[in-house]
């Protein structure tokens, strides 16, 4: 178990709520996942109501964006998803667990998976990213210019910020017609076991299971 990292996640878990701007929710978690995993925070993205819908992507509403994601790589991104939709994104209203872009596109490629996306993000340094779906309304992303390598326990300790920051912004943020009603992302009883897991608890489900709310549920009370 990655001790250090725990210990900085956990700690970031009431950190969270105490930063009052978005951009110090992300600058707070990207120093935590740089150091001890080599990867930077992309961002939190609340997802549409309507599928394949960008009406609702808005910077600082709905879209969080950390500062050191590549300059111009969002706006190619929506141009191209405003015709096709992200496998990426797809991707999130679908996981149950976190996934990187490297093990979609072998996971896709196969079926035909468009590769805009994985273009788009070689031109402008993104080598690879990791999803991490959040309560099936938001989903919280990280970026390296290198494919990400992370260990189960990495990951699930990258997951577990992601949740919490995402609770943070959508605190920070006004809600508006065009996106999800405020409201927590994960039920309180999901978040406990989050926390048991980056102490080092298990459930009897495999760790990458951990956004499964039927494991949530067959863990003891």
């Amino acid at each position: 178990m990655p001790s250090k990292l725990a210990a900085e996640i956990l700690h970031f878990t009431e950190a969270a709520g105490k930063c009052d701007t978005p951009a110090a929710v992300l600058d707070e978690l990207d120093e935590i996942s740089s150091r001890h995993c080599a990867v930077r925070v992309l961002g939190g993205m609340l997802l549409s109501i309507d599928f394949g819908s960008v009406e609702s992507y808005e910077l600082g509403k709905t879209i969080f964006l950390h500062r050191s994601v590549p300059k111009g790589w969002w706006d190619a991104h929506v141009l191209m998803q405003a015709k096709t939709p992200s496998p990426a994104v797809i991707l999130a209203r679908l996981a149950l667990a976190p996934f990187t872009f490297s093990e979609a596109t072998k996971m896709l490629d196969p079926i035909g998976m468009d590769r805009w996306a994985a273009e788009i993000n070689l031109k402008y340094g993104i080598r690879d990213a990791m999803g991490c779906p959040i309560g099936g309304r938001w989903v919280f992303g990280f970026w390296s210019r290198k494919v990400i390598k992370v260990s189960p326990d990495q990951r699930a300790l990258l997951y577990l910020g992601g949740a919490f920051a995402t609770m943070r912004l959508q605190a920070l943020t006004e809600p508006f017609a065009k996106r999800l009603p405020k409201g927590a992302s994960l039920t309180a009883r999901e978040l406990s076991v989050l926390r048991l897991l980056a102490m080092g608890e298990r459930p009897a489900e495999s760790l990458p299971e951990i956004g499964d709310r039927q494991t949530f549920r067959a863990l003891p009370a």
